[in-house]
């Protein structure tokens, strides 16, 4: 095939330009194109004398030539007079060869693209130039960039795709970047990742993967972008992520992730863009982890006094202003910090026709940034701290860093002489109560499925705060108005950070009572003393709201009966097993066993005595029904002892019966 295709060529030096350009198609090989131009110049000019080569034997007649190209014979033309033009053809002639060669073995990276584009599952079509005929992929697919004839980059983001990575894509193995953001790909991440040694940029955002981070990962030694926000990936952060010591950027945000940040990752850092001053600093985000944890703080704090010769004046401030080209951006809930005038702008100078809710705390404005984000400014009012700003930036700081997907995450704040501010997501579906009780015609109500997932949510986010961040925070003014609802209808709480935190040596902190009554639990109403039993009890209290849709205090119910709080009502109509009373009326359907379950777990954890009450680990596993039978008989057993101690110590506080457009807290007076 190869020799007759030549014989043609040069027979016939105008059609065979057509038969180079398919070749060309196939082998991308376009010097071919020029050499065949002066090829075929050269023979339109002077056609002298015919010769037949057959591996170094030279015939002397057409006809035997002719015999001898059935079995393999090359022939060519040539002018006895002109050495370069035997060289010319002889170069044509071994750039045959090559694509003879070639033209016989499938594209690898091709065969890999196209396991890759099965497996990732197509259905919406968005890929349609990609072929199976191994035609190098370099030649005109998109969404494919190529250098030196080797795929190095994939840009498949937002596609569509609903499927899952395959093994093939590690025969594309000068792959540099690789881009799936914004996908419904699932799945664990792949270990097999590891060996795409040359991958500098890794972007997964925006998908379902689950599992954790593969160890193996750490071998990623040309890493510099990991983007894995916004899956549902579980476990710790794995250690071997501090192998890839050129990662400038890790954004591991909005999933399920438990631990430290490695600390080896900060020590890269150019630590002068650390202080809070404006005038060198450059790194664009606050470098946060999810441990919420006093271990990031004294390392970094440690950090700083190591390397107090690269700085002169360096504070316990770890908020920068400016993004800079070349500095570590470590997204585990990326903090920014907002001018006054960015945020006026935002909210039309805090307009009264943007306010969306008005507390103990503050007031909420909905704002619009320049970049068309809808985020919740809520601008605090009588904000005091003995140590100032830096106080105030510590205790943002702490905040920051609890990252859960239960969590209400703050995105910025901002702070002068005169204002103090925090920004956070704007929730576009608001509250659970506004949800329960205050929807506008056609506006959608909460299922019971829906109220389930509320319970869930708000759990694991208590939990959270209890359990998995050092130094633990205390949420003290949980409600139904706090837990948000992102577009999903996925519960998130909001307002926990502006509670005192309570070290992690102390079982409880005394501070000025804030809540909301109803809410409120009997030994910090009356002591001011504050534990995670007071968190306890007020989600206790947000349950039994989930199941009847009613307030935690209502004095229209001074009409039929004397019980005015929620919790009292319940307990009645449960000793008079009247379980249909309790439920919401505006629930179409539900499940009689789990609202059981859920009023069980309710009034366990609104026991008088913060001793009997559970944890939030142990309610999480109640909700489960592990442990809640044995529990809940014991609670029968003792509900009438508990009636008869059960008393409100006198207290002197200020109250306003809940708004549930207020997503702050009723200030109260201080504890005597």
């Amino acid at each position: 095939m190869l020799s007759g295709s030549l014989a043609l060529i040069t027979r016939h030096p105008i059609p065979s330009i057509v038969t180079v350009i398919m070749i060309l198609k196939i082998s991308n090989f376009l010097p071919l194109l020029l050499l065949w131009y002066l090829h075929s110049c050269w023979v339109a000019t002077d056609m002298a004398q015919m010769k037949c080569w057959k591996w170094g034997r030279r015939s002397t007649t057409p006809s035997e030539c002719s015999s001898e190209i059935q079995d393999g014979c090359i022939f060519v033309t040539f002018l006895s007079c002109h050495p370069l033009k035997l060289i010319l053809r002889w170069l044509i002639f071994l750039i045959f060869l090559n694509i003879g060669y070639s033209s016989k073995e499938p594209d690898v990276e091709g065969e890999a693209l196209i396991d890759l584009i099965k497996a990732l599952n197509d259905s919406n079509n968005q890929i349609t130039d990609w072929n199976d005929h191994f035609v190098s992929p370099c030649f005109s697919w998109s969404h494919v960039t190529c250098r030196n004839g080797h795929v190095i980059a994939l840009s498949l983001g937002s596609k569509g795709f609903s499927g899952m990575l395959s093994p093939s894509i590690t025969k594309v193995k000068f792959l540099v970047s690789l881009e799936l953001q914004n996908n419904n790909l699932s799945g664990v991440l792949p270990d097999y990742l590891a060996n795409l040694t040359l991958l500098q940029n890794l972007n997964l955002a925006n998908n379902k993967f689950n599992g954790s981070i593969p160890v193996t990962w750490g071998d990623l030694s040309s890493l510099k972008h990991l983007i894995l926000r916004g899956n549902h990936l579980s476990g710790t952060i794995p250690d071997s992520i501090t192998n890839i010591s050129g990662l400038t950027e890790l954004d591991l945000s909005s999933n399920d992730l438990s631990g430290r940040i490695p600390v080896e990752l900060f020590s890269i850092l150019s630590f002068k863009y650390l202080a809070v001053s404006t005038r060198k600093s450059k790194l664009g985000a606050v470098v946060t982890s999810a441990s919420c944890g006093a271990i990031l703080l004294l390392s970094v704090g440690a950090m700083f006094a190591y390397r107090n010769h690269y700085v002169n004046k360096i504070k316990h401030d770890i908020f920068v202003d400016v993004a800079g080209e070349d500095d570590r951006k470590i997204s585990f809930g990326q903090l920014r910090r907002f001018s006054l005038r960015e945020l006026q702008l935002a909210t039309d100078n805090f307009s009264e026709s943007n306010l969306i809710g008005q507390g103990g705390f503050g007031k909420v404005y909905r704002g619009v940034l320049s970049d068309n984000t809808k985020v919740a400014v809520k601008r605090l009012t009588d904000y005091y701290s003995p140590g100032g700003e830096a106080a105030f930036q510590r205790e943002v700081q702490l905040i920051s860093v609890a990252v859960h997907r239960n969590l209400l995450r703050l995105i910025g704040f901002c702070t002068t002489s005169s204002e103090k501010i925090l920004v956070y997501p704007f929730m576009q579906n608001l509250s659970v109560a506004y949800r329960l009780r205050d929807l506008k015609p056609g506006e959608k109500g909460l299922d019971w499925p829906t109220r389930k997932r509320v319970a869930f949510g708000a759990a694991h986010g208590l939990e959270y705060l209890h359990e998995h961040c050092n130094p633990k925070i205390i949420h003290r003014d949980l409600k139904a108005a706090n837990i948000l609802l992102d577009d999903d209808f996925e519960p998130v709480l909001g307002d926990f950070g502006l509670a005192k935190l309570v070290d992690s040596k102390l079982t409880h902190v005394t501070t000025q009572v804030r809540g909301t009554m109803g809410h409120i639990a009997p030994e910090y109403l009356s002591t001011g003393k504050s534990s995670e039993k007071t968190d306890v009890f007020g989600y206790g209290i947000t349950l039994l709201e989930l199941v009847t849709g009613q307030r935690a205090i209502d004095f229209s119910r001074l009409e039929e009966e004397e019980d005015v709080l929620l919790l009292d009502h319940i307990k009645k109509l449960q000793r008079e097993n009247r379980l249909d009373d309790i439920v919401d009326r505006n629930l179409k359907t539900y499940d009689t066993i789990e609202v059981e379950t859920i009023v069980q777990v309710a009034l366990l954890c609104t026991q008088s005595s913060p001793e009997d009450r559970p944890t939030m680990a142990e309610v999480v596993e109640m909700l489960r029904g592990v442990g809640l039978a044995q529990r809940w008989a014991e609670w029968e057993q003792l509900e009438e002892v508990r009636n008869r101690e059960f008393s409100l110590a006198s207290h002197n506080f200020t109250w306003a019966e809940e708004s549930t457009h207020d997503p702050e807290a009723i200030q109260l007076s201080r504890a005597r």
